[in-house]
């Protein structure tokens, strides 16, 4: 391999492109929910099911996706997943019960998982030198980032002229058009002869075996409990909870004049925060263990949570907590996908990492959904922010034990 090979290239590009769309669409849905509830006077926990759902069905299809990306190609595994994410948006358009919104999100979670980490993180892995791999699949991460920037502004100004309904339609049109960069996606197979020549079962009983592969996928949980949870119930929480907005010319500046204005602001500044956080998390996994790193991101997760519920809820302590958390948003995405291919190799990184992502998309749908049932109940989304605390402690020790050392031999 390539030791000076290029760490900018088309893969990259066109990699980032249709994780930074899919991923704005994605990031958008906890706008929706006030509208949707109120037009047919849905429960909380009814679209929280339903973005639940969409949750769990993305972390089911992620090891799908990246076997069948690794059986018939990466491009084909990608057009299968756009015509999924674009079917559940059209047709979820349409819903007008709790139960259909419910099921066409199985459909968009298909669909995110076909455009999403598990398959494009592994194109990028295999197209990127050792050199640069850790640095690539940060950048692919944060491209994420940048779409959840401008993903629910764009859903909020949507919203100012369209209908919830085609919001969606538009949606689902935006995503079919990334299939526009797909001959951009040619990946060499960087892999080892000896990664070659084991099967998928081989490699997969291998890491099963593993009780550091184990710790990665239980401590993966947390990372989509809270990313979710405040994905779906931020910009409610804070309508919901945040004092009145004063007339403050920063504000102003900034175009928030309401709560609601503020919790789509607050997951824009997520991402826009993550960005950074995101590429500095890559520059660290090329020097330093990526455990401990996890461990410190997962501790800086728990503080920074318990502190905000703690205070006051201002908008300054909203847009506050939107940088610090967004610093550490998907910090988490370019490390454990990194310790998987150090560990595992890059042959079925794509699988590999898919199963992980599972425990990441359980704890998703948990977060989403808890968090409605939990506001139902009390009235209040405090009981499941705590959760979210809890389990991030608990993430932040299990990767202590994680051993660095790889089970299969170098790429060559």
């Amino acid at each position: 391999m390539d030791r000076h090979a290029p760490l900018i290239t088309p893969v990259l590009v066109a990699g980032c492109l249709i994780i930074m769309t899919g991923f704005a669409i994605r990031a958008s849905f906890g706008v929706f929910q006030i509208p949707i509830a109120t037009e047919f006077g849905w429960l909380r926990s009814d679209f929280s099911l339903a973005i639940a759902i969409q949750n769990l069905a993305w972390g089911i299809g992620q090891p799908i996706f990246g076997a069948i990306a690794e059986k018939i190609g990466d491009r084909r595994a990608i057009v299968i997943g756009a015509l999924f994410y674009a079917a559940g948006l059209l047709l979820s358009a349409g819903a007008t019960t709790p139960i259909a919104h419910q099921f066409y999100e199985i459909l968009v979670g298909f669909g995110i998982a076909g455009t999403g980490f598990g398959v494009i993180l592994a194109v990028v892995g295999r197209a990127a030198s050792d050199e640069n791999r850790s640095m690539a699949l940060a950048i692919a991460t944060a491209a994420g980032s940048a779409g959840q920037v401008f993903g629910a502004p764009l859903a909020e100004y949507l919203l100012t002229f369209l209908t919830w309904q085609m919001t969606f339609v538009a949606f689902a049109g935006l995503i079919l058009s990334t299939l526009l960069v797909l001959p951009m996606m040619r990946s060499p197979a960087q892999a080892s002869k000896a990664e070659l020549e084991e099967s998928m079962g081989t490699i997969l009983m291998r890491a099963f075996k593993d009780p550091s592969y184990t710790l990665i996928f239980l401590g993966f949980f947390s990372c989509g409990y809270q990313l979710a949870f405040i994905t779906a119930h931020f910009p409610a929480l804070v309508t919901e909870m945040c004092g009145p907005i004063a007339q403050d010319s920063m504000l102003a500046g900034l175009g928030i004049t309401t709560t609601s204005a503020l919790g789509a602001v607050a997951i824009s500044l997520i991402g826009l925060a993550n960005i950074g956080g995101t590429l500095a998390a890559g520059w660290a996994g090329k020097r330093y263990s990526k455990k401990y790193l996890l461990a410190g991101i997962y501790t800086g997760r728990t503080i920074i949570a318990a502190a905000f519920i703690l205070a006051p809820i201002t908008p300054f302590s909203v847009l506050l907590f939107s940088v610090a958390m967004g610093s550490l948003w998907l910090a988490t995405v370019p490390l454990t996908s990194g310790l998987v291919a150090h560990l595992y190799g890059l042959r079925y990184m794509g699988t590999l990492y898919g199963i992980v992502f599972f425990s990441h998309q359980l704890g998703s749908f948990l977060g989403v959904w808890l968090g409605g049932a939990l506001y139902d109940a009390y009235g209040t989304y405090t009981h499941g922010w705590w959760v979210g605390v809890g389990i991030g402690a608990f993430s932040a020790l299990i990767h202590l034990p994680i051993q660095e050392r790889r089970r299969v031999a170098a790429p060559a």
